[in-house]
């Protein structure tokens, strides 16, 4: 295993797929890797990763494309591409088996994971997750598929747009988009390729695999805001458990992280021994 680390950031990397995958490590126990969402970084599980790592091995990647990973030479960001980039870094970390928890794009990550290698994911979460045709798209998404504005949001992206993305994001505790989140989230979003990255992220065609969700045979929870459409995986995914948050918006970890960390905790304590 090759590793190295980045004393700026205090991250680690790896080499996977032509890119040093960035990624913070903390705790002992049972594996369990938290994936992001579009446009953030591996600070959205912050404080949810700091609650879990008293019993867990917690793993956190900067998805490429996004925080200091950064761009993929062959711009491919097809979300079954990112599963396989993140079966190859479990791999290079000399990890066969954990668990996967994803919020928003990390989720939708996360079950093309659990369908793709069934065999190495022994638990699954899944947060405010994506991958059905009825979702709702976020503003960014919708302005980065805007074509007049594409060749702009490649080179430019103002501090206020980052600010207003992220206020929609948020459910009643809005209170947490201050000066140092947005500052954190638009510094990242700001570096080198990220913006193109995302640009090519939002349109970039996504097959529609939701129909194979039914075949999702690992254990999985569901952690759903009340407010958040079109997700329909503990109706689909057999013998799911749901838990829904009365108020939350789409950044349940960073909303939340008290609720989140310990309903994973939770359910991860007791599926151990199952599989």
């Amino acid at each position: 295993m090759w590793t190295d680390c980045n004393p700026a950031s205090g991250t680690r990397l790896v080499p996977v797929d032509g890119l040093h995958v960035h990624y913070k490590r903390e705790g002992q126990g049972p594996t369990v890797v938290l994936l992001h969402g579009s446009g953030s970084s591996l600070e959205g599980f912050e404080r949810v990763a700091a609650l879990l790592s008293a019993s867990y091995d917690v793993i956190r990647p900067d998805l490429p494309g996004f925080g200091r990973t950064g761009p993929r030479p062959d711009r491919d960001y097809r979300v079954r591409t990112y599963a396989g980039t993140i079966a190859r870094f479990m791999t290079a970390l000399q990890l066969p088996n954990f668990a996967v928890a994803g919020n928003s794009l990390g989720g939708n990550i996360a079950w093309n994971l659990a369908l793709e290698a069934p065999e190495r994911v022994n638990g699954l979460v899944l947060v405010n997750a994506t991958g059905y045709p009825d979702k709702t798209l976020p503003a960014g998404m919708r302005l980065a598929r805007n074509p007049v504005l594409r060749p702009l949001l490649r080179r430019w992206l103002p501090r206020r747009a980052t600010e207003s993305g992220l206020r929609e994001a948020v459910g009643a505790n809005s209170a947490i988009v201050d000066d140092a989140m947005v500052d954190r989230v638009h510094a990242l979003t700001s570096r080198p390729g990220n913006r193109s990255a995302f640009v090519d992220f939002a349109n970039t065609d996504q097959p529609d695999r939701s129909t194979e969700i039914p075949r999702i045979a690992v254990p999985t929870l569901v952690l759903r805001s009340a407010e958040v459409d079109g997700q329909h995986f503990a109706r689909d995914i057999p013998g799911a458990q749901e838990r829904v948050h009365p108020d939350g918006g789409h950044l349940l970890p960073e909303e939340d992280p008290d609720w989140v960390a310990a309903a994973i905790a939770e359910f991860l304590s007791g599926n151990q021994g199952r599989r």
